[in-house]
């Protein structure tokens, strides 16, 4: 394989992540990032967030890898330059794209005359950006009086918070939206060790069994950028659509737990992302989905489906709070424990968790409050600060002292291994409100604890 000069501008989720992968199966990337003390961190060696096999990978690559602060003279250097940088929403909820064209002018001024260069627009961008990067490039080149060649091309992420490296390796499909064809053959010369799957796994990231070649899909970029809004708008659908019926059947009688087992058994339809409970968080589902409505808004175009998405996994959060109520009636001086604060388990991001939603009403209420969470409890500081209501434990069991119900708001492993007797045992009331429907019900019953989940059968 003939390996190729990356840069990677961007050393978040996204950036790190991909970047890590490319250079793990042989390709040279340079990351770029203006945050220095994240810089500092991958320079020691250590990440800057939680992702299983992360550690590893930065030292197994450390002959493929540097990181830098600000874009420099290698730039030119580069056969792909990969904008990996945020997209975060505005007021209007259209994702910003400023971090986007910022990365882009700041990388035009380091292009070298005569050369061909393939700027890929990993972002989650609105339609049209890709055309627009283009256009502003070329005018800054224009500008600068400098005759050389750049290839734009969309190559959206597809990656899983927890299972990031997994997804950058073991990808079911890679997506290219170009016109121009010299961009596509780029793109795929970069990912032909991805596509053929002929490099060594790492140890801590293994391939799966029976794994096949990931398609490799070209499209023009709008629909490339459509692909990834329409893929997660759809996943975060599925959800809402369970948890919708989930409160159905707590009206009827019926079990949530045999009617997503009934419903994925189809596979039309699936058993992934049929699991009824709190809900969606994190960046990209409530960012995407807020994106599409304001796309929608701007052309006069509805779009009540991905709108009652959002209401219904919002609705979630309160939920719980009303079954609290139910059970324990005016919540002021109660004291309520929370498992888990990362919006999914395999990471410490708490972006949009719904366990911060909890709290926050909690407090509100006048209740008294403990958390823990196996790696997000200093993330989960940083946003909800200090309170004199709001315990920090580093230990699960310290969650359950004197406490008058629990709840499980992120289905960390973790959380199954812990002694539900002694967990019990500490309580003042007992009571667990399951969020994730993750704990066994027979289990916490049979040790005199009333378990309520979410969609289940009394």
């Amino acid at each position: 394989m003939e390996s190729m000069r990356v840069v990677v501008i961007g050393a978040g989720y996204v950036g790190l992540t991909t970047g890590m992968a490319l250079a793990h199966v042989g390709h040279f990337v340079h990351f770029i990032d203006t945050d220095s003390s994240k810089i500092s961190l991958l320079r020691e060696g250590r990440p800057p967030f939680h992702e299983p096999g992360l550690v590893e990978m930065l030292e197994m690559n450390v002959q493929r890898t540097s990181f830098h602060e600000k874009v420099g003279e290698f730039v030119g250097g580069a056969d792909v330059i990969m904008v990996a940088v945020g997209t975060p929403p505005k007021a209007s909820g259209e994702a910003d794209t400023s971090f986007v064209e910022e990365a882009a002018t700041e990388v035009t001024k380091y292009l070298r005359e005569g050369t061909n260069y393939t700027i890929v627009i990993k972002s989650t961008v609105p339609i049209g950006t890709n055309h627009k990067i283009a256009e502003l490039i070329r005018r800054l080149l224009k500008k600068q009086k400098i005759e050389t060649h750049v290839h734009v091309a969309s190559n959206p992420e597809f990656l899983r918070e927890g299972r990031a490296l997994r997804d950058a390796l073991y990808p079911d499909r890679i997506v290219v939206g170009a016109f121009d064809p010299i961009a596509a053959g780029m793109l795929r010369k970069l990912y032909l060790p991805i596509l053929n799957q002929d490099f060594q796994a790492p140890p801590s990231i293994p391939r799966p069994n029976n794994f096949p070649s990931p398609q490799l899909i070209t499209t023009d970029p709008a629909s490339s950028e459509m692909i990834k809004y329409a893929a997660n708008a759809f996943l975060a659908t599925k959800i809402s659509y369970i948890n919708e019926i989930a409160g159905l059947c707590e009206k009827v009688g019926a079990d949530i737990i045999e009617v997503s087992r009934g419903v994925g058994l189809d596979p039309r339809i699936g058993p992934d992302f049929l699991n009824a409970g709190l809900g969606w968080g994190g960046s990209c589902f409530p960012k995407d989905t807020l994106a599409m409505l304001s796309m929608g808004s701007e052309f006069g175009y509805e779009m009540p489906i991905v709108e009652a998405t959002r209401t219904v996994n919002y609705m979630q959060r309160a939920n719980v709070i009303r079954k609290l109520q139910q059970e324990l009636g005016p919540l002021r001086g109660k004291t309520v424990g929370i498992l888990g604060l990362a919006f999914k388990p395999g990471t410490d991001d708490v972006r949009d968790a719904p366990a911060l939603d909890v709290i926050r009403k909690l407090l509100e209420l006048g209740a008294y409050v403990r958390v823990h969470d196996p790696v997000a409890l200093g993330n989960a500081r940083e946003v909800l600060g200090s309170d004199a209501d709001l315990e920090y434990c580093n230990d699960a069991y310290d969650v359950a002292e004197e406490a008058d119900a629990l709840v499980l708001a992120t289905e960390w492993p973790e959380y199954k291994q812990l002694s539900l007797e002694r967990l019990i045992g500490a309580m003042r009331r007992k009571l667990i409100i399951d969020g994730r429907n993750f704990l066994p019900s027979g289990v916490v019953r049979e040790l005199g604890c009333k378990y309520v989940g979410m969609g289940r059968r009394i």
